[in-house]
This record gives C-alpha cells, structure tokens and sequence, in this order.
C-alpha cells in the first residue's frame, strides 16, 4: 500500500504543506549530517525525502521553494574552523532511483542538447563513495590549502589535517599552474573497525559508521588527532583550474591519476544507458567486498564541451546523476509521539522510536506527517498501511526511504496504547490550531504570540541566506527571545541602543565578554545596509526562497519598487497582480502568499518597523558584457528547432534578461518559434518586438561568447 497520497491526487494546498515539512526536516538532517557529523537518518532515508521532493515539485512548479532540498547543498561551515570561499561551487548531485529514471535522465541530456536517439552520447560511470567531499587547491605544483564541501559555496579549511592523509600528494608537478582537485576522504571497512576497537579500549565513544569517523578524524581542531585516523582519498574532479586536463570526462579523471591521485579502478566509459545500468549492476554485486562504503554510481556526460553547454541547475549539474542503491528496513518500537511546531505554525507529528541501526545509522525518530497519515488514510480518505493507525507502543517497520527521519511503512504489532488524539491546541501557546479545508497540516494561529513560530522565524532571519549576523546564531536567537531582550527583527537593531554598551547583561552569560558583546554589536550593524534579496528572503514569506527572493529583487529594483507593486496588487486584482504572476518562476501561489502577507496588518506593521533600521540596497544585475538583452524582458514561445527551451532560457537569463511566461505591455521581446500562436498575436496586437529563433541567436551571438 501507498504511504503518501499519489502527487497526482493531491491539491496546491496539500502539496504546499508537505513541500514546507520536507523543507524543515531536511534543514535539520543538513545541519547533523555537513556540520555535527551525527546523521540522525540514512542516506537512503535522505534520498527517498528528496525524491518524494522532486516528484512534487515536477507536478506542482508553482510551489517550488527556495528553502527546499532541490535549491540547498550541506550547511553552513561549523564554528572553530576558517573558511574558504569555492571559486567553483562544489555543488550536490541529483538523483536516479531506478532504471526508468536513468533512462529519463538520458532523455533530458539529449532533449536539452537536441541530440537525437540514434547519435553517440557517452558517459562515465563511477562509484559514489560515502565520504566527505573535499577541494584540494594546487599552486605551481604545491597543495596551499585544503576545504571541505560546506555549503557548497564556503568551505571549511582543513588545509594541514588533509596534509596528513596518504593518498594527498604535497607537491605535484606537470599539472596546471592553478589546480583544483575534488574528491572523497573515506574510511575503510578494516581500518574503521580497528579505530572503533581503539577508542572502545580507552572508554572512548565509538563511531556510528565510517562516513561519521571519517569525517569526525578529517573535522579536527587538531591535526596530530587526525594524522592518527587511517583515512583515504579518492580523487574524482576539479574545481578552480587555468588550463583544462583533457577534452573528456574520462581523460582528465586518467590525468588526475597520472599526476599521482588515487582513482576509482571501477571507473568506467559507457556508450549507452543500458551499458551504464549494466555498469552499476556489477557494482552493485561486488558493494559487500569493496572493503569501503559506497551508496550509488555516479553517471557523467563524457564530453566537456557537451557538459558546459548543459552548465547547472541551481544547485545541481545538469550532466551528472548518482543512481542509489535501494533502500533498507527495520523494525523497532514508538515510543512516544511529539508534536512540534514549525515556522509558519505547522504542527508536524514525529514518533520517538526505540533506537535501531538500518544501513549503519542509528534512527531515533520518524516522521508521521500530519493527522491523516497517523490515522492511516490519505488526503481522500482512503486507507493507507491496511487502514491501521499508529500508536504509542506499536511495533513498526521502518523504511530507509531517505526520510530526514523515516517513514512508516506498516504497523506489524498493534502495542497497548490508546488512540493518538490530534491537538486542537498549538503546544507551545495553547493558540486554536486551524486546519483549513483542502489543507492535509494544521497551523497555529498565534504568529510572533507564539513561541515556537518567533523563534523559528527569528532563527530564519538571522539565517546564512537571510541577514547572516555575525554571533548571532539559532542558540543565541533562543537564550535571547526566551529573555525577552528580541521579540521581532527590529529588536535586534535596537540592542545595543535598549542596552547601552550592552557588556552587563551579556557578561554574565557563559562565553560572553566586552568583546564578545562589542563584536555582536558590530555584526548587527553591518547589516544595516542589506541586499534586497536578502531581505525578502529573511521575511520568511511561505514559499518565498532564496532563487525565488533574488527573482524578484532583480525584477523589481529596489525596495521602493517592490513594496508598491505589492500593496497595489491587492485582492489580487489589477495590473500590479497581472505583472507578479507574469514573472518566470512565480506562480500563482507564491504570488498570493507575497501579497496577502503584506496586507496582513500584524505583519506589515512588523517590515515597517524593520526596514526603519536599514538602508535596503538594489540588486546588482549580473555582469553581462554589454549584453543587447540586458534589463529586457523576454517571452518566448512556439517550438524552439536549433536550441531547447531549458538552454534558450538559461542563456537568456545569463545574458541579464528577464524570462517572463506570459506577454504584456513591459515585453521587450517576444521569440517565436514554429508554431506559435496566442502570444505571438498579443504581441504583435501591443506592438512588441519579435523575432524567429535564428533571430534572437544572432542578436545575443556576441555577448554570449564572450
């Protein structure tokens, strides 16, 4: 039986609120997986979250968020360690669960290339190993400094821990001046159960799995602790580079191993995806013998010219997938069920479960999702897991489904405790809990009277991606909201005035001093001036990202701009609505939530208050090398023959255009391919220009090469 209703069954609204609590548990897995190194679920359980993810985002596009896993990588680099900042984004891979969906993935390469079915296209295909990913910076031949994956865009700096691992040469020479080589620091099976014996002889705690030692040893403060952990590199890739190492995939993975790296001997050149399944089949059987741990087999376009012309996604390449290995069960017991409340108010249930290792993890939690799924039916009211609800002291498998916590897939035991009974209460503020129809959450209605919402939105504001405060992190949003001293943002930027030099008050506190408490002053107001983007997206509008906030400023302009356009687009209605909903990537949902949360009087009064203190600064448009397209808005439509859609949108926007999904009086520019219909007939009727596809190739022809 379905443990989730079919995406195809489900309402905007059901789909918004599981896409919100898939956002908030894997924002927790992130944080224990990239900075505690103590995964609280598989990888298996993380993948099969992010699928379940993927498949609502393909069916809802419009509710596509910004704090969603399809749009993050990791989490923000752990305190104790310097940072580097990745020249070339070290970015996380998307996923193939099955043969159908490597098929699919061959498709999308040859649809976005317009490369027919019968014409060669070649990949590579490697094992995934279940390390931590690590960027090793090469100068004139010497290793300068070393980082880990971070968030993808700040690394943390582990330059003389990494100096300690065999497989790490210091010096290489016949490589380019500028060198930057990516791979996995792992552990072996052998090495790793002689370490965990070690530290069980000196009563030291012992590692849950080799990923988590592996980690933990190249994560050290101090780096005579990790020259003592046996850990191994496998080198895969390169970053930051002054000259290419081959025309291929294969080529420059062969030159890596040439210049002195290790490489997988399991790497291989496939012509074809039935000859790369075939590839990962044989993995697959030889897994259990490797003498390390691998999750998949990553797949890459061969040709690198073919893999810049596909270029990224926000977080993803385009020209690569790892295909996982299936998923695992076990069974264990609820302890107890808990309801937590989250940012937006939404009460998300998790089982407490009697500790169990599936793959090598420790699972302790679950998530049950909302009322229906502890009941167990659906958003129709049909039964799922056999119609049986789940209970306190139930005996239940789980499923490494890459849930940030798992899932339940059936209750095998019926235990001896009662009924769950849903709140209609919020548990933190006692506010009404309202599930609105349609709605598969309930929310508490309290807002910033709550608790658990203020803290949260709190912690969201002072976020990496938000104001990133200096000092300022969620332990310390906490100790101050419970204190009293912030109840909302502008709290923060009234501190020091509120407090005077502000060194009493904090000074008592464990780690606080007068310069401590300076430097947070001085934090706070650095941000001050603010970037438009990051504003809007600290407001922590409900499906309002990162992407989707950094749209919209460079839409809008400024400040000024944005805030006018939204309160004229009230009740939805009028041109400044027509205008919001005609924007690439905002849909109808995001745009009602962005317009009735500045209608709502309670959180109105809370931006105005805000932006009292700030000096919000316009969004830089991208450098476009004097771009023809630069600032226009573009449309376009009909079938497009000698590029694809994905890649004449990409280049658009990557020439400083706006890509716009309907025509209006403010297009500049409408392209028109075979075809075309009611667009092309708005546009010519409002007298905006037009052009065939070879056209608009050969107006951007310049910029776009250079």
């Amino acid at each position: 039986m379905k443990t989730k209703p079919d995406v195809s069954e489900m309402t905007e609204a059901q789909a918004s609120a599981e896409l919100e609590q898939i956002a908030q548990a894997m924002a927790a897995a992130d944080i224990a997986y990239h900075q505690n190194d103590a995964p609280e679920i598989s990888d298996a359980k993380y993948d099969a979250l992010k699928q379940r993810n993927a498949a609502l985002e393909t069916a809802f596009p419009d509710l596509v968020r910004d704090d969603s896993p399809s749009k993050k990588i990791g989490a923000a680099v752990r305190s104790g360690f310097g940072k580097i900042k990745h020249i070339v984004p070290m970015l996380s891979l998307g996923n193939a669960f099955s043969d159908a969906d490597v098929i699919e993935f061959d498709k999308r390469i040859r649809k976005f290339l317009s490369i027919s079915d019968d014409q060669p296209l070649a990949y590579t295909a490697e094992p995934k190993i279940d390390g931590l990913s690590l960027a090793l910076r090469y100068e004139n031949g010497v290793l300068v400094s070393a980082a880990t994956r971070g968030d993808g865009e700040t690394g943390e700096e582990v330059s003389q821990n990494a100096k300690t691992i065999a497989d790490i040469p210091h010096k290489i020479s016949g490589a380019p001046d500028i060198f930057e080589v990516r791979g996995e620091v792992y552990m072996s099976h052998k090495d790793f159960e002689a370490l965990n014996a070690a530290q069980s002889a000196k009563g030291d705690k012992e590692f849950a799995n080799p990923r988590n030692a592996a980690a933990g040893s190249l994560r050290q403060l101090d780096s005579s602790i990790t020259a003592k952990r046996p850990l191994a590199f496998f080198a895969y890739a390169w970053g930051d580079i002054s000259e290419p190492l081959a025309n291929t995939q294969m080529g420059s993975i062969k030159r890596l191993g040439k210049l002195g790296f290790s490489i997988n001997p399991l790497t291989k050149l496939c012509q074809s995806p039935d000859e790369i399944i075939e590839h990962y089949k044989n993995i697959e059987v030889q897994r259990a013998t490797l003498g390390y741990d691998i999750d998949g087999v990553v797949y890459k376009v061969n040709d690198l010219a073919l893999q810049a012309r596909l270029g990224f996604r926000s977080n993803t390449p385009r020209w690569a997938i790892a295909h996982k290995f299936p998923a695992e069960t076990a069974t264990t017991i609820v302890e107890a069920i808990e309801i937590q409340v989250g940012r937006t108010g939404a009460l998300s249930p998790v089982a407490h479960l009697a500790p169990v290792t599936v793959g090598g993890v420790v699972v302790a939690r679950a998530t049950l999702h909302n009322e229906d799924y502890i009941k167990g039916v659906d958003s129709n009211g049909q039964p799922i897991r056999k119609g049986g609800d789940i209970r306190v002291g139930d005996l239940v498998e789980i499923y490494r489904a890459g849930d940030v916590i798992p899932k339940i897939r059936e209750v095998i035991k019926r235990g001896d405790g009662p009924v769950f009974q849903f709140p209609e209460k919020c548990p933190i503020c006692g506010s009404d809990a309202i599930r609105e129809e349609g709605e598969a959450v309930a929310r508490c209605s309290g807002g910033f009277s709550c608790a658990a919402q203020r803290i949260e939105k709190l912690k969201h504001f002072v976020s990496r991606n938000a104001f990133d405060i200096d000092g300022l992190g969620a332990k310390q949003v906490e100790v101050f909201t419970q204190d009293g001293w912030i109840s909302e943002p502008a709290d923060i930027f009234t501190l020091q005035e509120r407090f005077g030099s502000g060194v009493q008050q904090l000074r008592n506190r464990e780690g606080w001093g007068d310069k401590s408490a300076q430097k947070l002053f001085d934090a706070i107001n650095e941000r001050r001036n603010i970037p438009l983007n990051r504003l809007l997206f600290g407001l922590g509008i409900r499906h309002v990202g990162e992407s989707s906030a950094m749209t919209l400023a460079r839409f809008y302009g400024d400040w000024p701009g944005f805030e006018t356009a939204m309160m004229a687009a009230q009740n939805h209605k009028g041109e400044a609505w027509e205008t919001l909903n005609s924007i690439d990537g905002i849909g109808t949902v995001m745009a009602a939530a962005l317009v009735d949360f500045f209608h709502e009087p309670r959180a109105k009064a809370i931006v105005d208050r805000l932006v009292t203190h700030l000096e919000i600064e316009p969004v830089a448009v991208p450098k476009t090398n004097g771009s023809p397209v630069a600032g226009k808005t573009v449309v376009f439509t009909g079938t497009l023959e000698l590029v694809s859609r994905a890649e004449a949108k990409a280049t658009a926007e990557s020439l400083g255009a706006k890509v716009s999904g309907s025509v209006s009086a403010k297009t500049d520019i409408l392209v028109a391919g075979a075809k075309a219909g009611s667009k092309l007939k708005k546009a010519q009727s409002l007298g905006v220009k037009t052009l065939t596809e070879q056209e608009w190739l050969d107006l951007i022809a310049g910029s776009s090469d250079s």
